[in-house]
């Protein structure tokens, strides 16, 4: 079990998850880099509007991640689709057969 020290946006406090400690460190950097650049391009001053921006952020960049991820994996071949190349690669082969 991990623990983190968060420092963020005028707050301070400790939390647990169940991740080791290197990969808590590297999430919070990244919401850091998030939230700053947020406060540097929005010119919100409010610590929570800043929090809710950045998890607004971070949810869009995951949603499209996940539709490229539904995307990806229509596009690899079902059992069925591998099933069919393979009846189709052996009727070619038994006519090329044939027809030599």
């Amino acid at each position: 079990m991990g623990k983190l020290q968060i420092e963020l946006l005028g707050a301070s406090f400790s939390a647990q998850a169940s991740e080791d400690d290197a990969y808590l460190a590297k999430l919070l950097s990244y919401y850091k880099e998030i939230t700053e650049s947020i406060k540097n391009s929005s010119g919100v001053k409010d610590s929570l509007k800043i929090s809710i921006l950045s998890g607004i952020a971070l949810v869009d960049e995951l949603y499209k991640e996940k539709q490229k991820s539904i995307s990806l994996s229509k596009a690899v071949p079902t059992e069925d689709d591998e099933k069919a190349e393979r009846i189709a690669q052996n009727i070619i082969e038994k006519i090329s057969g044939a027809l030599e």
